[in-house]
């Protein structure tokens, strides 16, 4: 696990990652504010999108999202159909996200394919954070109450919105959600030890341990990915605070796993697809990142972008994988500039980086998701620390005709 400090990176760099520093949020209720049509949403270009497929980019940013140092539009949702939200994108191009004012104040938003944003905030809360989108538009998440507490929550497309909270759980935190409605993350207990629970859609909880996992604080087991069949990866801290990763079946039974030269920084899963590979990043002895596919019957594949730094710190780090095997991820070079990339099932890597993203240390692209159509969603960090999102679509063959594929 990577923690960068000091930079726009700890805001978004490696989100489901760095989950023994929990982050704050703010609930996501129903009350919408009117959805406003995205200024920059008909920002397009042109890009080469590898093995002669070209793509487009949508270049956004949200609406009263900051302009100043480490402010920005972030996105950490998408799912199949392209909508956007906190933290990656889905297939039907919906974005969810959240992004700092001018006061540094955080706000979340959903973005539907059209380039519609809608602020969505929980009255009395401190702050929302989304999280997992899934196919209907459902959302999961977490916030932060007015006494500082963390509950996780799930909002259905029409806004309204659940809380939920682990029982006895003193933190609850909500990472994932499958087209089923069933929710997967961690939450945190009175002695401060972590816990991994998959949440029902009629809303039974389930809490689980991955075997091996340290019972101090902040030990414990981190759910973060859940593919269709209920199947969850994610990674545990044990008692030696070195770092290994699990998978999970329907049926509760848990395999752990270590990419074989791992150092202690260890193994993370951070996402799985539906036929039960998953992908994440490891560090080596050396403290040098790089990137793994573990197939369902457990064959792991390590592998690195061309051009990645290697020195301490430095790597490839994966993080979503799609249906078709493609995985999405960002490394950065060794000048510490960050870059995208896009690998095929096949082992190919095709580099991106988006039009305008800084060329200095901790500045640059960062994905955040892959759907099943093969768009990327993500965040760039220009030359002024200020965030701005984006989404990466690939063209149709033989389209010339659509927009941003021109020639």
């Amino acid at each position: 696990m990577r923690i960068v400090t000091g930079t726009i990176a700890i805001k978004l760099s490696k989100m489901k990652s760095q989950v023994l520093i929990p982050m704050s949020a703010f609930m996501l209720w129903a009350a919408l504010a009117s959805p406003v049509r995205l200024a920059a949403q008909d920002n397009l270009a042109a890009q080469d999108g590898g093995e002669g497929q070209r793509a487009k980019l949508v270049v956004f940013d949200a609406p009263g999202a900051g302009t100043q140092f480490e402010q920005g539009t972030f996105e950490f949702g998408l799912n199949p159909f392209g909508t956007i939200t906190g933290h990656y994108i889905n297939s039907a191009g919906t974005i969810t996200g959240r992004y700092w004012d001018e006061n540094d104040g955080i706000h979340s938003f959903v973005r539907i394919p059209d380039g519609t944003i809608t602020e969505v905030a929980v009255p009395g809360a401190s702050t929302t954070f989304t999280f997992g989108i899934n196919p209907a538009g459902t959302i999961t998440g977490y916030y932060i109450d007015a006494n500082g507490l963390y509950h996780g929550y799930v909002r259905a497309r029409d806004g309204t919105l659940t809380p939920f909270d682990v029982p006895g759980a003193g933190a609850t935190f909500a990472l994932d959600i499958n087209p089923a409605g069933t929710i997967t993350g961690y939450h945190l207990d009175a002695n401060g030890v972590y816990h991994g629970y998959v949440r029902a859609r009629d809303g039974t909880i389930t809490q689980f341990n991955a075997p091996g996992a340290g019972t101090s604080a902040p030990q414990g087991t981190f759910a973060l990915g859940m593919n269709p069949a209920g199947t969850i990866t994610g990674y545990y801290v044990d008692a030696n605070y070195a770092i290994h990763s699990f998978v999970r079946v329907p049926d509760g039974t848990i395999t752990q796993f270590d990419v074989p030269g791992a150092g202690t920084g260890g193994t993370s899963a951070l996402d799985i697809n539906p036929a039960g590979t998953i992908t994440g990043h490891y560090s080596d002895a050396n403290g040098v990142y790089h990137s793994f596919v573990r197939a369902r019957d457990g064959t792991i594949t390590p592998f690195d972008a061309p051009g990645v730094g290697t020195s301490n710190s430095q790597g490839t780090f994966a993080v979503g994988i799609n249906p078709a095997g493609t995985i999405t991820g960002y490394y950065d070079d060794p000048n510490g500039v960050f870059h995208n990339y896009v690998r095929a099932a096949d082992g190919t890597i095709t580099q991106f980086d988006v039009p305008g993203a800084g060329t200095i240390v901790f500045q640059g692209t960062f994905a955040i998701g892959i759907n099943p159509a093969g768009a990327v969603a993500g965040y760039y960090v220009d030359s002024s620390f200020v965030a701005h999102g984006f989404l990466r679509i690939p063209c149709r063959e033989g389209a010339q005709d659509d927009a941003g594929c021109e020639e």
